[in-house]
């Protein structure tokens, strides 16, 4: 007889549901992210490659637990502008 194990199931869902608002800053965090690590891979020299995933990965792990949403919205700035000034940079160096 076959028998449909439902805990198995439950156990793969979140403990807590995002809101819309988290939900979309989590999309927009992890976009940066994404962009950040892409960006980095056209630095030039591996040691400051090394050097810039290994910081942007540990900016954004020190921070994943963040909840307070003012402080959410402006680490989101903060990396944003981060991201924007690596890209400029890259831009004026020829890369």
């Amino acid at each position: 007889m076959f028998t449909c194990d439902i805990t198995m199931a439950a156990s793969r869902l979140p403990a807590t549901t995002l809101s819309l608002k988290q939900f979309l800053q989590r999309t927009q965090v992890l976009g940066i992210y994404r962009n950040m690590l892409r960006t980095i891979r056209q630095v030039p020299d591996e040691r400051d490659r090394k050097y810039l995933r290994d910081w942007a990965r540990d900016e954004f792990k020190r921070n994943r637990h963040a909840t307070d949403q003012d402080a959410i919205r402006m680490m989101i700035t903060q990396a944003s502008n981060h991201l924007k000034e690596l890209q400029a940079s890259l831009a004026l160096a020829g890369t």
